[in-house]
């Protein structure tokens, strides 16, 4: 038997919670550090020394230094690529926390998420509007001819590109609007977003992730599942900042609001 939107609301909602407070969820990340701004590849509060040669990162350290690379003691020189995985399976290690490696337009830096985090103490869930069928309606998605990046702030306060990937059409408040979104591949959409709420009822802005359109470009526009983004939660994300023309002029009274 087929389960109704609101029961998948439902359960969406609980894997989100877990997803968020997970030991490694985005409420563990303590600090991004970019290695650029350690000229002396000293990481405030994490041992050995880190240096970015523009293919990768390499880390130095001794046994005594307590990290840890593939869960076994490192003592050494070794060169490090992005994890593209799990935070929970990044290479490098200290006791229990994870050091993430990524790199954002060639700029290398380190990620500390930390299970101990006192976000992941203090969170008490996150609230949301209850499910309600307004606010799922169709949509269709255009591709643009070429891809586009447009040049956005991130809440880290540095200006990144950002590629989109095509437009987004849908009719709600008895009017047809768009949103720029991204693609991955042929992949889910993603819409970063804010409407009226946004600062006020709800997070400054939030991320919306439509299923993949099929072969006519259509595809379900679930404002119910409008997501805080991980900048909710911790100060060291880099998120980006919803695009020209992707304020919509109506309050979005639907999906995730705000962190508890």
């Amino acid at each position: 038997m087929a389960i109704d939107a609101s029961d998948a609301w439902k359960q969406w909602r609980e894997k989100r919670e877990e997803s968020v407070t997970a030991p490694y969820g985005p409420l563990a990340l303590t600090a991004t550090h970019w290695i650029e701004d350690q000229p002396e590849g000293r990481l405030p509060d994490i041992p050995g020394t880190w240096a970015a040669d523009g293919e990768g990162v390499v880390l130095t350290a001794v046994e005594t230094d307590g990290l840890q690379v593939d869960r076994r003691p490192f003592g050494g020189e070794i060169r490090l690529t992005a994890d593209t995985g799990p935070e929970a399976a990044a290479r490098v290690s200290l006791g229990e926390k994870r050091l993430v490696v990524l790199v954002r337009e060639g700029v290398w830096g380190v990620r500390v998420y930390d299970p101990g985090a006192a976000a992941r103490r203090a969170f008490r869930g996150i609230e949301a509007t209850a499910y309600d069928p307004v606010w799922a309606v169709p949509g269709r998605f255009t591709p643009y001819d070429a891809r586009r990046v447009v040049r956005l702030g991130n809440a880290d306060g540095r200006v990144r590109g950002f590629a989109l990937a095509g437009e987004l059409a849908f009719t709600v408040g008895g009017r047809e609007r768009t949103l720029a979104v991204a693609r991955q591949g042929e992949g889910p959409l993603w819409a970063v977003f804010a409407d009226a709420t946004s600062g006020d009822t709800s997070f400054r802005f939030r991320f919306l992730f439509p299923d993949a359109p099929d072969a006519q470009g259509r595809t379900t526009v679930d404002f119910n599942r409008a997501q805080l983004p991980p900048c909710a939660f911790a100060d060291h994300f880099l998120c980006p900042f919803p695009p020209p023309g992707n304020t919509l002029n109506i309050a979005v009274e639907a999906g995730e609001r705000t962190p508890r």
